[in-house]
C-alpha cells in the first residue's frame, strides 16, 4: 500500500479533479474531488495496511461530500471472549476517526456468525460457540466498544437479524453464488486441504455468511484486520451478485503485543486489557520498547499524524523518549478510565520506580502463623505456585517492608506485612494464628 502522502500528492496533482461516481442507475454523475474528499482519504489511509480500490473509495467519498447523505461503514466482531484488548480497538480507532467526519458507523455483532467459527488464520477447525457462551460474551462487547465509538452515533446490529430467517431454503441459493474455487483460493484452506488437515464443509459458510452481512447493511465500506482481507472481499462478490454497488474495504495491522513480536493476544500473555486498571495499563504501555512506540501512536492515538511526526522530532533532537511515552500512556488511560485516573496512576508508577509503595495496594488475610514464605507469596495471590514463589526468592525478587528476602525456608510470624513482588506487585499481607 502507498503511504498516504503519495495518495494525496497524485490527487493534487491533477487538480481541478472530477471522478465519475459509482452508481446503481444508469445515469453517472460527476463530482468533484474537494479538499473534504481529499482530508477524508488521508483520515482513510492513516495507519492502514489496504484500501481497495482506493478509486472507489475516492468515489464515494466525492459522492456523499456533494450530496450530503453519509456513508455506511461497517465493522463486524464476532463475541468469541467477554472482553476486549487495546489490539482490537486498532478498527475500532479508524471507525471513530470516520464517524467524526460525519459517516454511519455499524457495530455488528457477528451472533449468528460465531457459531459458525471464523477459520481465518487457523490451520484447525475452531470449535463453534454456544448460543448461551455468544450471549454471554456479546453482553460486555458494546458497552467496551463504546469507549471508543460515540454511542449517539452507532448503528447497533445483529447479523442473526437476517442470518436466522433465510432458513435452509436460503443458505442453498445464498452457497451458489460462490464457487469453490474461489473459495480454496483462501490461504488457510488452501494450506489445510494441501496438508491434509480436515476442512468442514461449515467452514466455508463462514465467509459466505460475513458477505451476507454486507449485503444486509448495503454497506459502502468494511473494516477488518489485515487476517480478514477474504471475508471482505466476498462481501464486494456478494454484493455485486445482489445487483449492490459493492463495498471497498480497509485493513488494517494486527497490533504487536507489548514484546514487540506476537500479534496482541490474552493467550500470549501481552496484552492491554481495556478493562485493566489504569495502574496495570499505565505501566504496560511504559514498558513497551522505544521503537514500538511509534507504532503504538500510529494506530492508538487520537493525535494527528502531524503532532505524532512533531513528537517524534523530538525525541531524535534528544528528548527522553519515556517522556512521550508517558503522553500515549494517558491518552490510552484516559480514554478507557478518566484524565484524573490517568494521572494517579502515571504519579502510581513514578512512586513504584522509586522503590517506595503505592498508596492503594490490595489488603489480604492469612491464617496459618508462622507462615512459610512460598505459601505466603501463593494464597496473597502474588505468584502462581508455592515453587515459584520460592525461584521469585532465590532471584531476589521479594521484599517485605521494604527488605530483600533471601531466605526460601523463611516462616513469618502473624502480624502486618507490606509485601512487595518484582516492581509492580505489591500486598498488605496480614496473618493470623
Amino acid at each position: 500500500m502507498p503511504p498516504a502522502t503519495d495518495s494525496l500528492s497524485r490527487i493534487n496533482n491533477a487538480r481541478p479533479a472530477v471522478i465519475v461516481a459509482m452508481s446503481d442507475s444508469s445515469a453517472k454523475t460527476i463530482h468533484p474531488v474537494t479538499d473534504p474528499v481529499r482530508e477524508a482519504l488521508a483520515i482513510s489511509l492513516r495507519g492502514c495496511d489496504e484500501l481497495l480500490p482506493q478509486s472507489d473509495w475516492v468515489a464515494k467519498l466525492a459522492r456523499s461530500e456533494a450530496t450530503g447523505v453519509p456513508l455506511r461503514i461497517k465493522l463486524g466482531l464476532d463475541p468469541t471472549a467477554p472482553d476486549i484488548h487495546i489490539g482490537h480497538t486498532v478498527v475500532l480507532n479508524k471507525m471513530r476517526q470516520l464517524q467524526d467526519i460525519g459517516h454511519t458507523v455499524i457495530f455488528l455483532i457477528g451472533d449468528f456468525t460465531s457459531m459458525i467459527g471464523d477459520p481465518s488464520g487457523r490451520n484447525t477447525t475452531r470449535p463453534p460457540l454456544t448460543r448461551e457462551q455468544i450471549e454471554a460474551n456479546a453482553q460486555t462487547y458494546y458497552r467496551q466498544a463504546s469507549l471508543v465509538l460515540d454511542p449517539a452515533k452507532t448503528e447497533i446490529r445483529y447479523n442473526s437479524e437476517w442470518s436466522d430467517p433465510l432458513g435452509a431454503r436460503g443458505m442453498i441459493q445464498l452457497a451458489s453464488r460462490y464457487t469453490v474455487a474461489r473459495m480454496m483460493e483462501r490461504n488457510d484452506f488452501a494450506e489445510r486441504f494441501k496438508a491434509g488437515t480436515p476442512i468442514s464443509v461449515h467452514e466455508f459458510l463462514y465467509p459466505l455468511m460475513q458477505g451476507y452481512d454486507s449485503v444486509a447493511l448495503k454497506s459502502d465500506l468494511e473494516l477488518g484486520g489485515t487476517d480478514q482481507k477474504f471475508n471482505l472481499l466476498v462481501g464486494r462478490t456478494l454484493q455485486a451478485e445482489y445487483g449492490q454497488e459493492p463495498q471497498c474495504i480497509l485493513t488494517m495491522p494486527l497490533l504487536e503485543g507489548l514484546d514487540g513480536v506476537e500479534k496482541m493476544s490474552k493467550s500470549k500473555g501481552n496484552y492491554v486489557g481495556i478493562t485493566d486498571p489504569a495502574n496495570t495499563m499505565f505501566a504496560k504501555l511504559l514498558s513497551i520498547s522505544d521503537t514500538l512506540m511509534w507504532r503504538y501512536f500510529t494506530l492508538l492515538s487520537f493525535r494527528s499524524e502531524a503532532e505524532i511526526a512533531a513528537l517524534r522530532a523530538e525525541v531524535g533532537a534528544g528528548r527522553n523518549p519515556k517522556e512521550v511515552k508517558v503522553l500515549l500512556a494517558k491518552e490510552i488511560c484516559t480514554r478507557f478510565h478518566s484524565a484524573a485516573a490517568a494521572d494517579a496512576a502515571e504519579r502510581d508508577f513514578e512512586l513504584r520506580a522509586r522503590g517506595g509503595v503505592p498508596d492503594q495496594i490490595d489488603a489480604v488475610t492469612l491464617s496459618g502463623a508462622p507462615l512459610a514464605i512460598g505459601a505466603l507469596l501463593k494464597n496473597a495471590g502474588l505468584a502462581p505456585s508455592s515453587s515459584e514463589a520460592l525461584r521469585l526468592v532465590d532471584g531476589g525478587g521479594v521484599r517485605i517492608d521494604g527488605s530483600v528476602i533471601s531466605d526460601k525456608a523463611l516462616r513469618l510470624a502473624a502480624g502486618c506485612y507490606v509485601v512487595q513482588v518484582g516492581k509492580r506487585r505489591f500486598a498488605r499481607v496480614t496473618i493470623t494464628a
